[in-house]
């Protein structure tokens, strides 16, 4: 049996954790893509001391409205057309504004005085180049925008947030905190701010201003390269696991899998995992990529390497290190309290966010 159990102790602790570092500041939880993998209608009760909910397509905004989340919701990419502009007013959602067509239909289409699309988020592109109006554009959009009866949000994206000595966080930084500067001098002293998705929280405490966005630091894994979710005190909020579902010894130089590409150097008891890429699991990985069996006879966690390659439906792992007569059926965690989500992503070449955001649907999910 593949299962992920999903944590929500886990993620409200998480959350406080983010309230920790952020104290002064409304915090905007990101769930797009699925709630990063774990769920929406999982994660949603637990982050109800959020202030409100970060998206990034209108059905996910409808899917947050219809399992009861009553707070903000914020659509960080904007509506898409001018129909979706309409549907976020009627459905009570917020909107970035980054380009001029969503800044037409603001203008063209404003919503009644009450409905929380008339909070506008308003995107500077600072240096991610990605989404955002310039310096000159975001003044006009604001100017505009105010004036039609908006509340503003001034809100950007790091590019390098994670490494704190990236030279480009300083620029990004200035411009940001004099845009915003201007807009609340020239346009309305009401102007808020939105700086600090996960890494901004960690490494840039001082430049919190209005609103926070914690995304991945929400799930447990770090965002930040210079420490790590345990020494940031953030627990994984999933745990990804399978069984053994069969035992062999393999003989000295014999190999195992596809291609052969392990070969045993001396006689190696193994274990068959009921799990591969079809689930989710990544299917290049290191060599000293490793999982925890849990021994069903003993009730001890035991580190085992996985070995050969990771097929469809299965891996093999090393098991000499576990005591004679392991059982079939023991539990196998791939990831969770140990290893982390972010050392399989290490050694897979790839960040968390990926490996949380592709698992498919085959494994079953519980809550734990």
């Amino acid at each position: 049996m593949r299962t992920i159990t999903i944590k929500p102790a886990a993620i409200t602790h998480n959350l406080n954790q983010v309230k920790k570092f952020a104290p002064e500041t409304k915090v905007l939880a990101m769930v797009k893509a699925n709630a990063y993998g774990h769920g929406v209608a999982a994660v949603l009760p637990a982050l109800q001391q959020a202030n409100g909910v970060g998206v990034a397509t209108l059905i996910e905004a409808l899917e947050a409205r219809q399992l009861g989340w009553d707070k903000t919701i914020a659509l960080i990419e904007g509506a898409f057309t001018v129909d979706e502009w309409r549907q976020a007013i009627e459905h009570d959602i917020s909107c970035v504004i980054h380009h001029a067509p969503q800044l037409t239909w603001a203008l063209e289409h404003t919503p009644p005085v009450h409905c929380a699309t008339r909070v506008v988020w308003l995107k500077y592109n600072t240096g991610m180049n990605r989404l955002g109006f310039n310096a000159d554009g975001v003044i006009v959009a604001a100017q505009r925008l105010h004036e039609a009866g908006y509340q503003l949000i001034l809100t950007t994206h790091f590019a390098n947030a994670d490494d704190q000595t990236h030279p480009l966080n300083a620029m990004q930084i200035q411009r940001f905190n004099d845009m915003l500067s201007t807009l609340q001098e020239t346009v309305s002293a009401d102007v808020q701010g939105s700086l600090c998705n996960s890494a901004g929280i960690v490494n840039f405490p001082t430049h919190h201003h209005d609103w926070v966005r914690p995304g991945i630091m929400l799930y447990g894994s770090t965002p930040v390269i210079d420490q790590s979710a345990y020494e940031l005190d953030l627990q994984a909020a999933m745990e990804f696991s399978a069984q053994i579902i069969a035992l062999q010894t393999v003989n000295a130089g014999e190999g195992i899998g596809y291609g052969s590409r392990w070969l045993a150097q001396q006689d190696t008891r193994t274990a068959l995992v009921s799990v591969g890429y079809g689930d989710g699991y990544p299917r290049v990985i290191a060599d000293k990529t490793y999982v925890t069996v849990i021994d069903t006879i003993n009730h001890q966690s035991y580190p085992c390497t996985v070995i050969g390659r990771v097929a469809m439906d299965m891996i093999v792992i090393d098991v000499s290190n576990v005591p004679e007569g392991t059982a079939l059926n023991s539990k196998v965690i791939l990831w969770g309290n140990a290893p982390r989500v972010d050392e399989v992503a290490t050694h897979a070449g790839t960040i968390s966010y990926e490996l949380l955001c592709r698992l498919s649907l085959r494994p079953q999910r519980l809550q734990g």
